[in-house]
């Protein structure tokens, strides 16, 4: 398989107009990227500025060495609940050890073609990822979005007891803060129509400033970044030199195996969304090459998994991106705010994070198709519900293994009766 990133067919016709709105677009995307970020590097149990760099470095590396002109790369919802459980069973080091094999794992798969293979995943498993995944995000943000001070375990029934046990323990001020950004995220989207010249203001960046802006002009008491993280970091991570031996990946082979298929499912989907939206055709196997030399770089600065994000690819390409430009302003953009704004970061409340993630988790899931899962053929409802179920009960390891399974049965199955 040939390596030929999209970079380099992305200046047919190009121009200084299509130039302002990748930047434009670029700038839009860096501002909702930032709280996400942070959100999800926190949900994962990892200090926040780890989730803005992996979004700077990944996103300029996904952008010039990827498959799709404007995918927009950098931590994704659904790695929170994989991380948070590799980090607590094998430690920061070994997660970014699985993380860098993953994406030699990613560009492997790349260079053997695997992309197209990956795409036949029919809907309805895709639809039980996602809704599960979904669920896993709004249960591992009980404790920040109700102030809980108990620490939650990973695993469902773990959640759900701990959370029955200590749920009259909530902070009332942290709850309030949560519903009211909440709220105000869904009431600035449903309201934007008749907000003029604030239409384009993302709902997102909108509780940010004004959550921040409560605390730090009121005085509240309640959970800030400055408080749990002392703020975060405003320069480039160093170098780290990561160590291991044969034994030790052998160790990790679930862990990475887990993470590159989700890694390749998760950008190729999003890819998939964005060929929709600008009536273009993707490169699988070199996006799948793209993330792969994203996740092999990423964990050398301290980093997190990356992958194609499909919140803000849809948001990149819906303000005018047209090139790989736009991912590349995205990355400059945070790079700026983190530098001479990174400061103001120790006032953000962790309630407005958790409500964050609680919206992104209510918008990622597939609610409407899973209640309808009778519209489907029997095999599809099969696949569909039982990848959901053991997505949350479970773990995403066995989920993504049975969904492959489903894939192969079910497109084995169409062959086999088209040719009947």
């Amino acid at each position: 398989m040939k390596f030929k990133p999209n970079i380099l067919f992305s200046w047919k016709l190009y121009s200084q107009k299509l130039l302002f709105n990748d930047v434009m677009a670029g700038v839009s995307v860096g501002v909702i990227a930032l709280p996400l970020s942070m959100a999800f590097a926190i949900a994962s149990g990892l200090k926040p500025e780890v989730g803005i760099f992996t979004a700077i470095i990944s996103s300029v590396i996904i952008a010039v060495f990827g498959g799709c002109k404007v995918q927009i790369g950098g931590p994704a919802g659904a790695f929170i609940v994989i991380v948070y459980g590799i980090l607590h069973t094998y430690g920061l080091s070994n997660l970014l050890i699985a993380t860098t094999f993953s994406g030699v794992l990613l560009f492997m798969m790349g260079m053997m073609g695997l992309g197209k293979f990956i795409l036949l995943i029919p809907q309805t498993v895709i639809y039980g990822f996602t809704s599960g995944i979904a669920v896993l995000i709004l249960l591992s943000q009980f404790k920040e979005f109700f102030g809980l001070s108990v620490q939650l375990p990973v695993d469902f029934f773990g959640i759900l007891q701990q959370v029955y046990l200590h749920i009259h323990e909530f902070d009332a001020l942290t709850l309030l803060m949560s519903v009211s950004c909440l709220i105000l995220m869904y009431g600035w989207r449903h309201l934007k129509q008749y907000l003029g010249v604030f239409r384009g203001v993302p709902e997102i960046l909108v509780v940010l400033i004004m959550s921040t802006s409560a605390v730090i002009y009121w005085h509240l008491s309640i959970e800030t970044i400055g408080h749990q993280y002392g703020g975060i970091a405003n320069h480039f991570p160093p170098w780290i030199t990561l160590s291991f031996d044969i034994a030790g990946i052998y160790h990790l082979l679930v862990p990475i195996l887990t993470l590159a298929l989700l890694g390749a499912i998760e950008s190729l989907l999003c890819a998939r969304v964005a060929d929709g939206l600008t009536h273009e055709t993707h490169d699988p196997n070199q996006e799948l090459m793209g993330q792969g030399m994203a996740n092999f770089v990423v964990p050398f600065f301290g980093g997190m998994p990356a992958t194609g994000t499909i919140a803000r690819t849809v948001t990149n390409i819906k303000s005018g991106a047209t090139s790989p430009i736009s991912g590349i302003v995205h990355a400059l953009t945070l790079l700026i705010i983190v530098n001479f704004l990174g400061f103001l970061a120790k006032d953000i409340p962790l309630a407005c994070l958790a409500a964050i993630l609680v919206y992104v988790a209510l918008n990622m899931g597939d609610w409407h198709r899973l209640m309808g899962y009778k519209q489907y053929r029997v095999s599809d409802q099969i696949s569909m519900l039982s990848v959901f179920i053991l997505t949350v009960i479970f773990n995403l390891t066995i989920s993504i293994t049975v969904g492959i399974f489903w894939a192969i049965l079910i497109h084995s199955y169409d062959k086999w009766k088209s040719q009947d």
